[in-house]
């Protein structure tokens, strides 16, 4: 059986989620090497103000998962695994030993930093719970051609995030829960991510990308865009460029890492909501978020033998 860490992307950010860390020495290693990095306290990144800001919050997400990562490091857990939802697929990356942590996290600043430029107001993400695959479908081809919505996330069988303007966002979620979808809401998300009004950004990151060295990976990465295991540098870097504009196949990456063995998944998150979609898919697999106590997390895996 194997264990597999998965990092959140953005729509698990908690206010003060930085302040909520355990006390650490690696989480303080965490934040001082942040902020040798980007020349200010780290600290102040996790407001309410700050977290208006898309490269903050993404920020933010990067360095919680990471402390959490080295956290279990310095406890001696070791994962056979890793993947990331939208930007914790960096977080990922650095924790494949394939990209270092301080070439992830200018990569992480920039990603967010573009993302606010090509689109600073109007547009944004909802969730949608309760409908099927082909109902989401059949509700996007009725969409009002001048009021565009994209399918972003495929997070469940049952779960579909999509990206697009205000406007558009609210017609489609209304006509969600016509439909008879369980939850229909937007998300504390103020890009609209996953979509072709991000390839921009995907190109620009291409380039950037191709300036920094990567490694082959010493253990699986999960691709977004392909829901596939990596196992060579190059294919991360597309994924990672790619991912920004296309859609998450988050269900599929699950269910990958489901067949390749993984029976623990370990969410380094605020939140649990990786976790809770994990639990819902499989009854014979465990998944549990740090947001649940460190302690616990470590008891878990003492108990099965996860902890090396």
């Amino acid at each position: 059986m194997s264990i597999a860490f998965l990092c959140p992307g953005q729509g698990s950010q908690q206010p003060g989620m930085l302040h909520q860390l355990p006390n650490h020495p690696q989480v303080q290693k965490t934040m001082n090497d942040a902020e040798d990095l980007l020349k200010k306290d780290v600290f102040s990144l996790d407001t309410e103000k700050e977290f208006q800001s898309t490269a903050a919050v993404q920020i933010s997400l990067f360095l919680w998962s990471i402390a959490m990562y080295r956290v279990f490091q310095a406890e001696g857990v070791k994962p056979d695994m890793a993947a990331g939802h939208s930007v914790g697929a960096f977080s990922a990356a650095v924790i494949a030993e394939s990209l270092s942590f301080k070439e992830a996290l200018e990569l992480v600043r920039n990603r967010g930093k573009w993302m606010e430029e090509a689109h600073p107001s109007g547009y944004g993400m909802g969730v949608v719970t309760g409908l099927s695959y082909n109902q989401i479908k059949r509700l996007l081809k009725k969409q009002d051609p001048n009021k565009t919505v994209y399918l972003a996330n495929l997070n469940a069988d049952d779960q579909f995030t999509i990206s697009g303007s205000e406007k558009a966002l609210d017609d489609f979620l209304k006509s969600a829960s016509n439909e008879g979808a369980r939850k229909a809401e937007l998300l504390d998300v103020t890009v609209p991510s996953h979509c072709k009004l991000m390839r921009a950004v995907t190109e620009k990151m291409r380039q950037y990308l191709n300036e920094i060295s990567f490694l082959p990976p010493k253990i699986p990465y999960a691709g977004n865009a392909k829901a596939r295991a990596f196992f060579d540098a190059e294919s991360i870097k597309e994924d990672l460029a790619e991912s920004i504009s296309k859609p998450v196949y988050w269900n599929e990456t699950v269910h990958l890492y489901y067949e390749r063995g993984a029976r623990l998944f370990v969410e380094l998150s605020p939140q649990a909501v990786l976790s809770d979609l994990v639990n819902k898919t499989f009854s014979e697999a465990r998944a549990i978020s740090v947001s649940n106590g460190l302690e616990n997390c470590l008891l878990l895996m003492e108990r099965y033998n996860w902890k090396s």
